[in-house]
């Protein structure tokens, strides 16, 4: 990964959530999402009081609303989802709109959408606010499995790689007046996606060699200093921290 490699879904920032060490907001997102999940579906407030926790680090971030919702449309083959399972779900029925709903599917489909987006969301303030590169950091500073670690740090780096080769073919066949325009096309797709699949694995062929010819034994050195001091850790620990307290109240309230 080249240290000069910026991902799209990065939005570049000087605020406190941007100066944050990756780690301590990597382990601030864990422990909100697991708190949005051992919140009761019936305490519906609850999910309300966390999308506003959110909303406000996204103004701290200064991160337009408008680009967070974007990007949250990744969840809707979930939303489609929760959508079926009041109508698919057995037990108990009750009426809305005119329509028969099972109201276990009903409650079902809410803790899937609430829990969901709630997870989605914070994903998305994680990976508008940090680097993809300084996340990869982040994960092998929190000590998760160095292999699984390198495999993630390789897909962030070359799948801008694979794209890029993608859309140079797509480009190749525009330039020779291809038009996919039904299933006697699917063949040529098939072919391209077979000569895909061969360069990558040959530029991964070579990118290893490469990477044995400068010594590389399986690990890849640590060079960032990414320690952080008590105050950005409890800086860090403010969301999880004011989900807990939302979360208990749920359970008791």
């Amino acid at each position: 990964m080249g240290a000069g490699h910026v991902h799209k879904l990065y939005r570049p920032g000087a605020g406190p959530v941007h100066r944050l060490p990756p780690h301590t907001k990597i382990a601030a997102v864990l422990a909100f999402v697991v708190t949005v999940v051992a919140t009761p579906r019936e305490a519906m407030w609850a999910f309300g009081a966390y999308a506003a926790l959110l909303a406000a680090v996204a103004a701290v971030a200064r991160l337009p609303y408008g680009v967070l919702l974007g990007r949250m449309l990744i969840e809707i083959p979930f939303v489609a989802f929760a959508v079926l399972m009041p109508f698919v779900a057995e037990g108990p029925t009750t009426e809305v709109l005119g329509l028969r709903l099972s109201e276990s599917g009903l409650w079902a489909a809410w803790n899937i959408l609430a829990k969901g987006t709630l997870g989605v969301a914070a994903s998305v303030i994680l990976a508008s606010t940090t680097e993809l590169r300084a996340l990869v950091l982040g994960l092998q500073r929190l000590r998760l499995p160095p292999m699984l670690v390198q495999i993630a740090g390789f897909m962030i780096r070359y799948g801008d790689v694979i794209t890029d080769e993608m859309r140079r073919m797509r480009i190749a066949r525009a330039s020779r007046g291809f038009e996919a325009r039904g299933v006697r096309h699917w063949g040529v797709l098939a072919k391209t996606a077979g000569a895909l699949f061969i360069r990558s694995y040959e530029r991964g062929e070579r990118v290893h060699l490469a990477m044995i010819s400068r010594g590389y034994a399986g690990t890849v050195p640590v060079i960032d200093d990414l320690s952080a001091s008590r105050a950005q850790w409890a800086h860090a620990a403010a969301l999880p921290a004011a989900a807990l307290a939302v979360c208990l109240m749920g359970w008791t309230l």
